[in-house]
C-alpha cells in the first residue's frame, strides 16, 4: 500500500487542493507496474476505482463484517484514524505490526483517552500529519481527550468555557475561543478524517487470496526474480 504525505506547515486549502492533484497524477503514473504485479499476484480480485488509495483501505474494512463466517478483522496498521474502525464486540481491531501491539476498544480508549467513534472529532482537533491536515491551535491530545472523553462529538462542546464539565483542565477559555473561531476548520478536519463505508468493494469471496495467477510468473521473469515467484506459490499452499 503505497501513500502520500503531505505536510502543510499551514493549513491552505487551494494550495491543499492543487498538491493533491499533483499526488494523484503522480500516482496514476507510478502505480502502474505495482498495479500490474498485484493484479497478477492477486488474481480475479475487484477493484474498486481508487484501489490504491487510502480511502480503499479504510473503506475495505465492509466486507461483510456482519457475515457470520468473518470471526474477525484485523487492521494491520497504527494509522490513527483507522482506530475508529474498532469495534466493542472485539470483531474488528487494530494491529500495530512495529510495536507487536493489538487495540481493541478498551485498548483505543487507553491510547487516546477517546473511544473509537470520537477519533475523528480527536484527530479533527489534534490533526494528523500523515494526512496533511494540521487541526486547531494550542489543541493538543491531553486537552482533546480530556474534552472529548466527556462530550465525545464536537457539537455537544458548550460554546462557552464555564459550561465544560472537564475537572483540572488548562486553558479552558483560550481552547474555546479557538473552537469557536476555528470551528468550520475542525469540522472539516473531521470529514477528511472520517470514513466513508457507502463504497462498494466486493464481498469476502472477491478479497480471499488463491495464489498467483499465470501472469506473476512472466512478471517475475521480467523482473529476473523467480524467487518471488516461488515465495508466492509456497504461501498459496
Amino acid at each position: 500500500m503505497w501513500t502520500a504525505s503531505l505536510g502543510l506547515p499551514a493549513f491552505d486549502k487551494a494550495r491543499a487542493r492543487e498538491l493533491a492533484d499533483a499526488v494523484e497524477a503522480w500516482r496514476d503514473t507510478a502505480i502502474e507496474p505495482l498495479r500490474a504485479v498485484r493484479t497478477a499476484l492477486r488474481g480475479g480480485v475487484a477493484h474498486a476505482p481508487e484501489d490504491e488509495t487510502e480511502a480503499l483501505r479504510k473503506q475495505v474494512l465492509k466486507l461483510e463484517i456482519e457475515a457470520e463466517r468473518v470471526e474477525q478483522v484485523i487492521i494491520c496498521t497504527p494509522d490513527k484514524d483507522l482506530a475508529q474502525c474498532v469495534t466493542a464486540d472485539g470483531r474488528v481491531v487494530q494491529y500495530d505490526r512495529r510495536r507487536e501491539l493489538l487495540y481493541d476498544r478498551d485498548g483505543v480508549i487507553e491510547k487516546f483517552g477517546v473511544p473509537p467513534e470520537s477519533i475523528p472529532d480527536y484527530l479533527g482537533l489534534v490533526g494528523d500529519s500523515a494526512d496533511g491536515f494540521p487541526g486547531l491551535p494550542g489543541w493538543g491530545a491531553k486537552s482533546s481527550s480530556a474534552v472529548l472523553a466527556r462530550y465525545e462529538h464536537l457539537e455537544n462542546i458548550p460554546a462557552a468555557p464555564g459550561q465544560w464539565d472537564v475537572p483540572s483542565l488548562r486553558g479552558a477559555a483560550k481552547l474555546a475561543a479557538t473552537l469557536q473561531a476555528q470551528f468550520d476548520d475542525a469540522l472539516l478536519f473531521r470529514q477528511i478524517a472520517t470514513l466513508d463505508y457507502d463504497v462498494e468493494v466486493g464481498s469476502v469471496d472477491d478479497w480471499q487470496w488463491g495464489g498467483p495467477t499465470a501472469d506473476f510468473a512472466t512478471i517475475c521473469g521480467e523482473l529476473d526474480n523467480p524467487e518471488l515467484l516461488a515465495y508466492a506459490e509456497r504461501l498459496a499452499r
